[in-house]
Formats: structure tokens, C-alpha cells, sequence
């Protein structure tokens, strides 16, 4: 006879309670031994572990990515993805609560499968470092991870309760301005000033910048400004960080950043080079059936979530470009109140607190929950299915050219500055 919802959630809870000690070890052992991006060696050898003495199957070096993985238990589709992040900040450690998102997805994959008929799909734990800074996700969506999933789950830790995550597309480019040196008194005439043209380039974006929409901006630095203060500086670069609230808007802030490059080398006599310099994040894309289901699963421990605050953004996340494939969740909830931020060392505090442990037994039981009834709900596949497609459009390569720059940019990898 086959088990009613009742019986799988109840499951589910019993699962998720057997394991709460286990599941809180593995979050407070990530967070007393961060590893950064695309080193988070030992971090992927304590999770995929758990999950292949679970009986999952472990693929370790999911696209590439020696720090990557995918776990899986069960066959076909339907299929459903646990995304566990666990890589940390440098000099704050888990300032961004990664061992909650870890543990959480961990638990909510072993509980689900535990919950489940053997016959009901595909439960995936997906191992997805990098998130801090070089994109895991965004390389793992682009290799085909994703293509064969139903639905791609996670949750993040933070200071709102929030059904649905603002995260922004961004993405960081690298200019370069060539130009010609000469002593500033012995030959003066004979320079081209490349810092000259970096400083001018940042005069025209501050300009721009006061015309940009909402949740749009342009910021950069001097990387490269010159050796010496007796010659005139045969070359300089700057990194820019682009934001927007779309990843259309995205391409099209690329191009106007190129547009003003071009510009500003015309008017200096200077060549320039434009040449992305990291993956791109795309903006993320809430799937509202699901987040809607996964809020009323938590909601039943107390936690209320609601709407995000208009006009607030919270950052990018990698998480944009699986959500640009698949129905994908992101909800915040909150391990310290609205005062604080995370990316400090109070809230790498608040990821080893008591109040984040009663977070990560709640939103493992609601994630292996939605799982559950991802897996076993044809008709809520078909709503987050028909949801997801009218928005969606041909996948973007995360090293696309830079729209008006001939060539585009080099590809990122990982290690690369």
C-alpha cells in the first residue's frame, strides 16, 4: 500500500530526530576547521562520507572540480537535489553559516531517502563548493549537473526570515589600459598615460552611476597603477565589480562598462582590454510553489516566513544560475536578529549558537519534507515546471563575450586571481 503524506512526513521527523546529534557534530566540526574556496578538502571527505555509508552512491569530482561531488540514492526521475555549500571566508571562517547549509542539506538528503519508497526517484546530495568565490555551482550547472533534475533545494542562514531570496547577478571584469612610458621631465611630450586613462575611466562610470537603475552599480579598484613616480605608467588595470538585479540587465551594464572603456581610450590615445575575470553569478529565480510549500513545512516549528523587503538585495549567490534551470529554493532564516550581518565574526558566532542548531533541525525537516513531496507531488512538479518555463531562456555560458569587447574574455578556472 502505498504511504500517505502523513506517513512520510512523520517518518521524516523520526529520521531527522534519530540524527540531530550526528547532524549538529558535522555542522560545529565545518565550522571549527573552515577551508576556502576549491580547498574544501576536508569538508567534501566528512559529508560525501556520511552519505556513502548511507548507501548513497559518491561521485566525487562532479565537473571537474576536485572539491565537488554528487550523492545519489534512488533511480530516475523524478529527481531532487540537495545543495550543500561549505566553503568559508577567509580570516572570518563560517561568517556566512556554510556548515548550517552543509549539515542541513546533508540530513534533509539522508532523511528523505530514508522516508521514501525505493521505487519514488532520485535523491541527490550535490556537493557544491566555492560559493564565497569562484562559482561551483555556476561551473557544475554549465557541465550538466542539473539537466536531469526535477528541482533544486537549500536554505540559508541569516539575520530575516524570508520566504524568497533578492540575490542579484554579478559578475567582476578586468580593464587594461596600454599606453606609452616616458620620464615626466626628460621626454614628457613623448608619454601616453595609461593610470591617466584608468582615472578618467572611473570619472565617466561615477557619472553613469547616478543614471543607473535600481539595484545596479559599477565599483572598482586600481590593481595596477604604475611602477614608479619618474616615469609616466605604460600600463594599468583596474577590477570592476558589476551588480544588477537581472542577468539581462547584467549584459547590458557589461556593455556600457565596455562602452566607456572604448571611450575613454579613443579620447587618450590608449588601447584597452576588457576581459571578465570571474564567473558569472546569475540572478536568482524563486520557484513559488516550492517556496511556498517549503515555508508551510517550517512554519509548523514556529518560524514565519515572509516576503523579502522591497527594494532590499541581498548580495548574488551561485545558486542564480542552477534557479535559471531548474525550480529552485533559497529562503533565509534567521540565526541572529536584523541588527547584525553576516560576513562578520558575530555571525560566524551565530553558526555554532544553540539558536543555530534549533535552525538546522527545522529547516533539515522542512527541506527533506518539500523533497519528499517533490518526489511524490506529480502535480506540484507540473506547477513549478510551468512556473519555471515562461521566464526561462537559452542557458548563458559563464564566459560569455562581453557584449561591444571583440573576443571576449578568457574562460575562468579555478585558482586563477
Amino acid at each position: 500500500m502505498p504511504q500517505t503524506a502523513d506517513a512520510v512526513y512523520r517518518r521524516i521527523h523520526a529520521e531527522v530526530t534519530d540524527r540531530a546529534e550526528d547532524l549538529w557534530r558535522v555542522a560545529t566540526t565545518l565550522h571549527a576547521d573552515p577551508e576556502l574556496a576549491f580547498a574544501e578538502r576536508r569538508a567534501a571527505a566528512l559529508l560525501s562520507g556520511e552519505l556513502h555509508r548511507a548507501g548513497f552512491r559518491v561521485r566525487p569530482g562532479t565537473a571537474g572540480l576536485p572539491t565537488a561531488f554528487v550523492a545519489r540514492a534512488g533511480e530516475g526521475r523524478p529527481a531532487v537535489a540537495l545543495l550543500l555549500e561549505y566553503d568559508a571566508l577567509p580570516g572570518l571562517g563560517h561568517a556566512c553559516g556554510h556548515n548550517l547549509i552543509a549539515a542541513a542539506g546533508l540530513g534533509a538528503a539522508l532523511a528523505a531517502r530514508a522516508a521514501l519508497p525505493v521505487d519514488a526517484g532520485s535523491v541527490l546530495a550535490v556537493g557544491t563548493p566555492a560559493e564565497e568565490g569562484g562559482g561551483g555551482k555556476a561551473l557544475m550547472a554549465e557541465a550538466g549537473v542539473f539537466d536531469d533534475v526535477d528541482a533544486a533545494l537549500m536554505f540559508h542562514p541569516g539575520v530575516h526570515d524570508w520566504a524568497r531570496a533578492p540575490l542579484t547577478a554579478q559578475e567582476q571584469y578586468r580593464v587594461g589600459f596600454h599606453g606609452r612610458a616616458a620620464h615626466p621631465t626628460g621626454n614628457p611630450t613623448e608619454g601616453i598615460d595609461a593610470l591617466a586613462s584608468l582615472v578618467e575611466l572611473f570619472n565617466v562610470l561615477s557619472a553613469l552611476g547616478r543614471r543607473l537603475p535600481e539595484a545596479s552599480h559599477i565599483q572598482g579598484i586600481v590593481t595596477q597603477g604604475g611602477t614608479a613616480t619618474n616615469l609616466v605608467p605604460a600600463y594599468a588595470e583596474g577590477l570592476f565589480g558589476l551588480r544588477a538585479a537581472t542577468t539581462t540587465a547584467l549584459d547590458e551594464l557589461a556593455g556600457r562598462l565596455a562602452t566607456c572603456a572604448d571611450g575613454v581610450a579613443r579620447a587618450t590615445g590608449t588601447t584597452v582590454t576588457v576581459e571578465r575575470a570571474t564567473v558569472r553569478y546569475e540572478h536568482f529565480r524563486d520557484s513559488r510553489p516550492l517556496s511556498d510549500r517549503f515555508a508551510a513545512h517550517l512554519a509548523r516549528t514556529g518560524i514565519a516566513l515572509t516576503p523579502p523587503a522591497a527594494g532590499v538585495y541581498l548580495g548574488s549567490s551561485d545558486i542564480g544560475n542552477v534557479s535559471g534551470r531548474v525550480p529552485a529554493i533559497h529562503p533565509f532564516v534567521t540565526i541572529m536578529d536584523e541588527d547584525g550581518s553576516d560576513h562578520t565574526p558575530e555571525f560566524a558566532a551565530a553558526a555554532a549558537s544553540e539558536r543555530a542548531r534549533e535552525v538546522l533541525l527545522a529547516t533539515t525537516e522542512a527541506l527533506a519534507r518539500t523533497a519528499a513531496d517533490i518526489l511524490g507531488d506529480a502535480a506540484l512538479r507540473e506547477s513549478a515546471r510551468q512556473a519555471h518555463e515562461p521566464a526561462a531562456g537559452p542557458a548563458r555560458p559563464v564566459a560569455a563575450p562581453v557584449p561591444g569587447v571583440p573576443g571576449g574574455p578568457v574562460a575562468f578556472r579555478p585558482g586563477r586571481p
